[in-house]
C-alpha cells in the first residue's frame, strides 16, 4: 500500500496532566499527516479548496495501543485505505521506534462550497487511487 511518513515530535501542549498524549491530539496529528499526504501526491488540499471542495470529516477511529509522552519523536504513516464515488478514508498508523502506539482512520465526504455533497471529481479521485497526480 502506498503511504506517505511525516515525522512529529511531541509538544509539551499536546500531553495531559499525566505528562500523556492527550487522546484529542491524534485527531490533529492525523489531520498534519493527511495534508502532508495530499501535498506528497502532488496536490495540496489548499488547492482543492481553491477549487471550491473540501473533504469533511464523517467518521474518526482511534485505537490506542501505547502511550506517547512529551518529546517523543513520532512517524504517522498515512495511506488512503478506500475510495468510493463521493468519499475517502485515510488509516494512519503511529509509530514511535518502529512500535505502533496508535492506529486509526477518518472518513470524508466530499462536498462543494455549499456544503452539498458530491461526487470526488475525477482527477481526485485518481490521485486518491493511485497515489500521484503525474
Amino acid at each position: 500500500m502506498d503511504h506517505v511518513d511525516v515525522p512529529l515530535r511531541v509538544r509539551y501542549a499536546e500531553t495531559d496532566r499525566m505528562g500523556i498524549v492527550y487522546y484529542g491530539s491524534y485527531a490533529v496529528y492525523f489531520e498534519v499527516a493527511r495534508s502532508e499526504y495530499m501535498r506528497e501526491k502532488g496536490f495540496p488540499y489548499r488547492k482543492l479548496e481553491e477549487m471550491g471542495y473540501s473533504l469533511v470529516v464523517a467518521g474518526l477511529e482511534v485505537k490506542y495501543l501505547s502511550p506517547a509522552v512529551y518529546d517523543d519523536l513520532l512517524l504517522v504513516r498515512t495511506s488512503v485505505s478506500d475510495v468510493q464515488s463521493r468519499g475517502v478514508t485515510f488509516s494512519y498508523t503511529i509509530l514511535r521506534d518502529g512500535a505502533t502506539v496508535v492506529q486509526g482512520k477518518t472518513r470524508h465526504i466530499c462536498v462543494t462550497a455549499d456544503r452539498k455533497p458530491r461526487r470526488l471529481p475525477a482527477f481526485l479521485a485518481d490521485i486518491l487511487k493511485n497515489g500521484s497526480s503525474t
